[in-house]
Protein backbone atom coordinates (compact mmCIF):
# COMPACT_ATOMS: atom_id res chain seq x y z
CA UNK A 1 0.00 0.00 0.00
CA UNK A 2 1.15 3.52 -0.75
CA UNK A 3 2.16 5.37 2.43
CA UNK A 4 0.21 8.42 1.27
CA UNK A 5 -2.97 6.34 1.49
CA UNK A 6 -2.49 5.88 5.25
CA UNK A 7 -4.06 9.26 6.00
CA UNK A 8 -5.17 8.30 9.52
CA UNK A 9 -1.57 7.41 10.42
CA UNK A 10 0.16 10.47 9.00
CA UNK A 11 1.74 11.58 12.28
CA UNK A 12 3.07 8.15 13.20
CA UNK A 13 6.65 6.91 12.67
CA UNK A 14 7.53 5.02 9.48
CA UNK A 15 7.93 1.68 11.29
CA UNK A 16 4.29 1.78 12.43
CA UNK A 17 3.10 2.84 8.98
CA UNK A 18 5.16 0.01 7.45
CA UNK A 19 3.58 -2.55 9.80
CA UNK A 20 0.10 -1.25 8.98
CA UNK A 21 0.86 -1.31 5.26
CA UNK A 22 2.07 -4.90 5.52
CA UNK A 23 -1.14 -5.97 7.29
CA UNK A 24 -3.20 -4.21 4.64
CA UNK A 25 -1.25 -5.73 1.75
CA UNK A 26 -1.74 -9.22 3.21
CA UNK A 27 -5.45 -8.55 3.83
CA UNK A 28 -4.95 -9.11 7.56
CA UNK A 29 -5.76 -5.73 9.10
CA UNK A 30 -9.38 -6.66 9.81
CA UNK A 31 -8.30 -9.97 11.37
CA UNK A 32 -5.77 -8.16 13.57
CA UNK A 33 -8.44 -5.72 14.81
CA UNK A 34 -11.04 -8.44 15.38
CA UNK A 35 -8.55 -10.45 17.39
CA UNK A 36 -7.73 -7.48 19.63
CA UNK A 37 -11.29 -6.12 19.78
CA UNK A 38 -13.75 -8.98 19.18
CA UNK A 39 -16.99 -7.02 19.41
CA UNK A 40 -18.76 -3.70 19.41
CA UNK A 41 -20.22 -2.04 22.51
CA UNK A 42 -23.95 -1.69 23.12
CA UNK A 43 -24.07 2.06 23.86
CA UNK A 44 -26.27 2.99 20.92
CA UNK A 45 -28.57 5.80 22.06
CA UNK A 46 -27.69 9.39 22.91
CA UNK A 47 -29.10 8.84 26.41
CA UNK A 48 -26.83 5.82 26.99
CA UNK A 49 -23.87 7.78 25.59
CA UNK A 50 -24.59 10.68 27.95
CA UNK A 51 -24.72 8.29 30.92
CA UNK A 52 -21.48 6.62 29.87
CA UNK A 53 -19.57 9.89 29.45
CA UNK A 54 -21.08 11.36 32.62
CA UNK A 55 -19.87 8.33 34.61
CA UNK A 56 -16.34 8.81 33.21
CA UNK A 57 -16.49 12.49 34.12
CA UNK A 58 -17.68 11.71 37.66
CA UNK A 59 -14.92 9.18 38.15
CA UNK A 60 -11.99 11.26 36.90
CA UNK A 61 -12.81 14.96 36.66
CA UNK A 62 -15.80 15.42 38.94
CA UNK A 63 -15.09 19.09 39.70
CA UNK A 64 -14.90 20.18 36.06
CA UNK A 65 -17.64 22.11 34.34
CA UNK A 66 -20.95 20.25 33.85
CA UNK A 67 -21.90 18.73 30.52
CA UNK A 68 -25.30 19.78 29.21
CA UNK A 69 -25.50 17.59 26.11
CA UNK A 70 -23.86 14.47 24.69
CA UNK A 71 -24.91 13.03 21.31
CA UNK A 72 -23.80 10.85 18.46
CA UNK A 73 -23.50 13.13 15.45
CA UNK A 74 -23.95 11.95 11.85
CA UNK A 75 -22.57 15.25 10.58
CA UNK A 76 -19.07 14.87 11.99
CA UNK A 77 -16.94 14.03 9.01
CA UNK A 78 -14.05 11.68 9.76
CA UNK A 79 -12.31 12.86 6.59
CA UNK A 80 -11.72 16.24 8.25
CA UNK A 81 -10.01 14.35 11.13
CA UNK A 82 -12.76 15.20 13.59
CA UNK A 83 -13.98 12.19 15.51
CA UNK A 84 -15.63 14.11 18.28
CA UNK A 85 -16.26 17.71 19.17
CA UNK A 86 -16.35 19.55 22.44
CA UNK A 87 -18.21 22.83 22.14
CA UNK A 88 -18.67 25.60 24.62
CA UNK A 89 -21.95 27.37 23.91
CA UNK A 90 -22.76 30.76 25.48
CA UNK A 91 -26.29 32.10 25.41
CA UNK A 92 -28.03 35.08 26.95
CA UNK A 93 -31.03 34.00 29.00
CA UNK A 94 -32.85 36.85 30.64
CA UNK A 95 -30.16 39.14 32.02
CA UNK A 96 -27.61 36.39 32.49
CA UNK A 97 -25.00 34.80 30.27
CA UNK A 98 -25.35 31.01 30.42
CA UNK A 99 -22.63 28.72 29.16
CA UNK A 100 -22.96 25.05 28.35
CA UNK A 101 -20.53 22.31 27.38
CA UNK A 102 -21.63 19.91 24.68
CA UNK A 103 -19.89 16.78 23.45
CA UNK A 104 -20.60 15.32 20.03
CA UNK A 105 -19.19 11.92 19.07
CA UNK A 106 -19.02 10.78 15.46
CA UNK A 107 -21.67 8.17 14.64
CA UNK A 108 -18.89 5.87 13.38
CA UNK A 109 -18.37 5.02 17.08
CA UNK A 110 -21.90 3.64 17.51
CA UNK A 111 -20.73 0.26 16.26
CA UNK A 112 -17.12 0.30 17.34
CA UNK A 113 -15.30 -1.48 20.16
CA UNK A 114 -15.85 0.02 23.61
CA UNK A 115 -12.14 0.87 23.85
CA UNK A 116 -12.44 3.24 20.87
CA UNK A 117 -15.55 4.90 22.29
CA UNK A 118 -13.76 5.27 25.61
CA UNK A 119 -10.71 6.81 23.93
CA UNK A 120 -12.73 9.44 22.07
CA UNK A 121 -14.88 10.12 25.16
CA UNK A 122 -11.80 10.63 27.33
CA UNK A 123 -10.36 12.90 24.64
CA UNK A 124 -13.43 15.11 24.58
CA UNK A 125 -13.73 15.13 28.39
CA UNK A 126 -10.11 16.26 28.67
CA UNK A 127 -11.11 19.39 26.72
CA UNK A 128 -13.26 20.44 29.70
CA UNK A 129 -10.02 21.17 31.57
CA UNK A 130 -7.46 21.63 28.77
CA UNK A 131 -8.57 23.38 25.58
CA UNK A 132 -5.34 22.79 23.63
CA UNK A 133 -3.69 19.50 22.61
CA UNK A 134 -0.67 20.06 24.83
CA UNK A 135 1.33 18.01 27.34
CA UNK A 136 -1.18 18.61 30.13
CA UNK A 137 -4.04 17.52 27.84
CA UNK A 138 -2.41 14.18 26.98
CA UNK A 139 -1.39 13.64 30.59
CA UNK A 140 -5.05 13.99 31.56
CA UNK A 141 -6.10 11.59 28.78
CA UNK A 142 -3.57 9.04 30.05
CA UNK A 143 -4.81 9.52 33.61
CA UNK A 144 -8.39 8.72 32.55
CA UNK A 145 -7.32 5.90 30.20
CA UNK A 146 -3.80 4.46 30.65
CA UNK A 147 -4.02 2.75 27.23
CA UNK A 148 -5.11 5.97 25.52
CA UNK A 149 -2.32 6.05 22.93
CA UNK A 150 -2.65 2.37 21.97
CA UNK A 151 -6.43 2.73 21.59
CA UNK A 152 -5.92 5.84 19.46
CA UNK A 153 -3.51 4.02 17.14
CA UNK A 154 -5.82 0.99 16.86
CA UNK A 155 -8.81 3.27 16.28
CA UNK A 156 -6.93 4.88 13.39
CA UNK A 157 -6.24 1.40 11.99
CA UNK A 158 -9.95 0.67 12.42
CA UNK A 159 -10.87 3.77 10.41
CA UNK A 160 -8.42 2.70 7.72
CA UNK A 161 -10.01 -0.76 7.59
CA UNK A 162 -13.52 0.73 7.35
CA UNK A 163 -12.43 2.96 4.49
CA UNK A 164 -10.79 0.07 2.63
CA UNK A 165 -13.22 -2.78 3.29
CA UNK A 166 -16.28 -1.53 5.15
CA UNK A 167 -17.51 -2.13 8.68
CA UNK A 168 -16.08 -4.86 10.89
CA UNK A 169 -18.99 -5.23 13.31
Amino acid sequence: MNMNELKYLMGYPDNIKNQASLLIDKGKLGDYLLQRYPGAHNIRSDRALYSYIQSLKNEYIRKSQPISKVVYDDKINVVKHALGLHTFVSRVQGGKLKSKNEIRISSVFKQAPLEFLRMISVHELAHLKEKEHNKAFYKLCNYMEPNYHQFELDMRLYLTEIELNGRLY
